[in-house]
Formats: structure tokens, sequence, C-alpha cells
């Protein structure tokens, strides 16, 4: 069983990044739960709401998205750990970014499928 959901995982993150390169809002929604809390690059906590703003506005920009590496932990049928470090350029808020993070993301599995409720992401210096 462990397999399998790793293997569902890895499909949610490949949906993942291409939403959040393309700024797909409505799947993003889909992904993100409504009770979603994440940490971002500066410490600051952010919402699904704030999430699915910055990319409905244009206040997150990703230029380029490279996934380097994805390490999936399954902790039970209904939740698994992510941690991925990929290369990210692009704009926030109007500033420049680009180099390597790391997200750390919990995805719960619920009546409405598998959906991240936690998460971070760090520089990676």
């Amino acid at each position: 069983m462990d397999s399998e959901i790793e293997n569902q995982i890895r499909e949610c993150e490949a949906r993942l990044y291409t939403a959040m390169s393309a700024s797909d809002v409505p799947e993003l929604d889909i992904l993100i739960a409504d009770d979603l809390l994440f940490a971002g690059p500066t410490g600051e906590l952010a919402t699904k709401a704030m999430d699915l703003d910055l990319h409905r506005t244009g206040g997150t920009q990703f230029h380029e998205f490279v996934p380097k590496e994805l390490e999936i932990r399954v902790w039970s049928e209904h939740f698994a750990l992510a941690s991925a470090k990929i290369f990210l350029s692009g704009t926030y808020l109007g500033n420049a970014f680009a180099g390597d993070y790391r997200y750390m993301r919990v995805w719960r599995r619920g009546k409405s499928g598998w959906q991240i409720v936690g998460g971070s992401v760090s520089a990676m210096v």
C-alpha cells in the first residue's frame, strides 16, 4: 500500500508543479486544502486564500521551475510527507528571486482526494 500511496503523491506533486508554474488557480484550488497553513521563505504564515490570491493577481510568478529531487514518507493511508528540492526563478511581490528551494508538504487524503494541509519553503544556501 505504501508504494501505491507514494505513486499517488508523486502524481499530485507533478500536478502541483504544473499548476504553480502556470498560476493555474482552479487546479491549485483542488490541490490545496481549505485549512492549509504554510510557512513561506521569510517565516510568514499563509493560508489557501492568500496563496491563491498571489497566483490570481500575479503576486507570485515563476519563470523557471526545475524539480531536482523528491522524497516521500507515507505515514498512513491518509497522510504523507513530501520533501522537494526545486530550482526556482521568478518574482514574489515584485522582488526577483532565483535559486534552489526546499519544500516540505503534508498531504492529507480526504473526501476531495489528496490535498496539501501544511508545509514550508526555505531557500537552500
